[in-house]
């Protein structure tokens, strides 16, 4: 059975690519301060062990493979280039952190912290997900700093820009996936395991079932279907852009609908195009509330989750060792 840690958790995107694969796991903890994340993990994974919120100050555990998606608003373009926005509600620092004062990046100083509290043991695999921008001008030199810090630690570290398109899913995510590894070769992403983009009509929903709600109505995005620029409005043809944590606001994303009408993404499709099932979306949207016209807290756990696809290649390798070579 694999051991494993979950720090900022989301909705258990690790958690689910082991369970799709066939990996028997236990999650020893699992680290998240959104309440409506933590309700919709519980919901996801009602038959094991409930968590509460938590910050992630001071853990001492022995997980084999230590998974943390850090929040990443401050390294991404929107966040302006790394500069620190104020945001109480997603920062509980402990001690010891380090760059990033008062920021959200500043959270991935914790994991190192952590990992040093466990002592002489360390988990065998450390992953990293984050946003493209962590590689920019602007953050490179916390990037650097974090891989010598595991370094010190005693891990070789790999990373490579990874996109759900290449995974199956028809989003065009890009990430950067950092895999750390203790004690031994560095991770290779050469043989991951890929799979062509699949259809963009097996995640969407019949437009006759769509209740009108999801219509494009404010003037705002209307105006900007079809520009160029911040203030747009894409149309949805062969894959979707990256699932954000609001979808009626520009830059924005639509389904055309006919008649010159256009809709949003339903909550569902962006958690399906996460590679999330329609079992884990029901169990998580049975115990949220909505707010306004949608479930808000849907559509930010699915715009804060990694894609489970991604996971779900990275473990088959390291744990079942099946690379690309292996599955031809």
């Amino acid at each position: 059975m694999i051991k494993i840690l979950e720090l900022f958790g989301g909705i258990g995107s690790p958690r689910c690519a082991l369970r799709n694969i066939g990996i028997p796991v236990k999650a020893i903890d699992y680290v998240e301060i959104d309440e409506n994340a933590v309700r919709s993990y519980n919901a996801m994974f009602q038959n094991e062990l409930k968590y509460k919120t938590q910050s992630v100050v001071q853990w001492n555990l022995k997980p084999d493979i230590l998974i943390h998606g850090s929040p990443c608003q401050d390294m991404s373009i929107a966040g302006h280039q790394g500069k620190a926005t104020a945001d109480k509600g997603r920062i509980n620092r402990g001690k010891g952190a380090d760059e990033g004062t008062g920021t959200r990046s500043s959270l991935m100083w914790e994991t190192i912290n952590i990992i040093k509290q466990m002592g002489e043991w360390r988990p065998r695999y450390v992953i990293w997900e984050n946003v493209k921008n962590v590689t920019s001008k602007h953050m490179i030199h916390n990037f650097n700093r974090y891989l010598s810090e595991m370094q010190k630690l005693g891990y070789k570290n790999s990373f490579q820009t990874l996109d759900a398109r290449e995974f199956g899913l028809p989003q065009a995510r890009e990430r950067v996936f950092t895999i750390s590894v203790l004690n031994g070769e560095p991770f290779n992403f050469d043989d991951l395991i890929k799979t062509p983009m699949r259809n963009l009509k097996e995640f969407l929903e019949d437009n006759n079932d769509v209740p009108e709600v999801y219509n494009v109505t404010q003037p705002s995005v209307l105006s900007a279907i079809g520009k160029k620029g911040i203030r747009r409005a894409t149309v949805i043809t062969d894959f979707a852009y990256t699932i954000t944590t609001r979808q009626d606001r520009t830059p924005a994303q639509v389904i055309d609908r006919g008649n010159g009408k256009y809709r949003y993404l339903t909550e569902r499709e962006c958690w399906r195009l996460q590679g999330y099932t329609d079992a884990d979306f029901e169990a998580a949207a049975a115990v949220q509330e909505k707010s306004g016209r949608y479930t808000m807290a849907l559509y930010k756990q699915a715009g804060n989750s990694i894609a489970v696809p991604i996971f779900e290649s990275i473990f088959k390798k390291i744990i079942l060792g099946q690379t690309e070579e292996r599955s031809l």
